[in-house]
């Protein structure tokens, strides 16, 4: 029995030290970052990114100051916005943007933020829950519109700068849509007071969405229903003008 259990033992113990070793070993070789970083680049225009991920990691973490390193840490967020490891991606742009505020290529940094964001807003509801739902929380929305904003604010003349542009009318539909099914929730709920509040809101926000006109009646029916004419009326009045057909524009 003594005999058995020292044999068990000492297979334990090799088992134990071939998984160590085994585990040691690093998955990507020790090779010169100009080597890894061809490799890396060759597994991104192929649209491997989770191997391009992988080199990119190790030289970022073995080379963090070399030669490669500022392209490395633009590719990392690239090859992370691809994965849709929104999270890593996020984080890897404000290390970015903290570092090399002035670096030649922010303004595409800033633009892979709000990609980023806007992927993070579509990934999370539509593709985990799958669900569309406009009274969905908007955070990742409306945080992908202030860094398109801040992009064009900043570098109107980016070659990033029409695209940027474009995503924001329709975030501003996403951001009108949510601020009007709240504004019907506390319709429905008789919060009347909140129902003409958020209206004047996106009316105020995102006067040049589809959603301006249902929120305009809103604030004309919540105004009469609290017994407030002069607002209804100022309500009625911006109806009017901008929706003429309307049918509470007419009174």
């Amino acid at each position: 029995m003594v005999k058995k259990s020292s044999l068990l033992l000492s297979l334990a113990l090799a088992v134990v030290m071939a998984t160590g070793c085994s585990s040691s070993k690093p998955k990507v070789p020790d090779e010169p970052p100009e080597t890894l970083y061809q490799k890396a680049r060759v597994k991104l225009d192929t649209g491997n990114y989770a191997g391009a991920v992988e080199l990119l990691e190790a030289l970022d973490s073995r080379y963090p100051f070399g030669a490669y390193s500022t392209q490395v840490q633009l590719d990392l967020i690239y090859a992370y916005y691809k994965q849709d490891d929104n999270a890593q991606a996020i984080a890897n742009i404000d290390r970015f943007i903290r570092l090399n505020p002035a670096h030649k290529n922010i303004d595409y940094v800033y633009y892979m933020r709000g990609l980023t964001n806007m992927a993070a807003d579509y990934n999370f509801f539509q593709d985990l829950l799958g669900i569309d739902r406009d009274d969905k929380d908007p955070g990742y929305a409306h945080q992908a519109f202030q860094d398109f904003k801040l992009l064009l604010q900043n570098y109107p003349s980016s070659q990033y700068a029409p695209d940027a542009r474009a995503r924001m009318i329709g975030l501003k539909n996403r951001l009108a849509k949510y601020d009007l099914s709240v504004a019907e929730y506390y319709v429905k709920r008789d919060a009347l007071v909140a129902a003409a509040n958020r209206a004047k809101q996106l009316v105020q926000d995102f006067p040049d969405t589809p959603q301006a006109e249902r929120a305009l009646e809103i604030m004309v029916e919540s105004y009469e229903a609290l017994k407030m004419p002069g607002l209804a009326q100022n309500a009625r009045a911006v109806l009017a003008k901008n929706y003429p057909d309307n049918s509470l524009a007419r009174g």
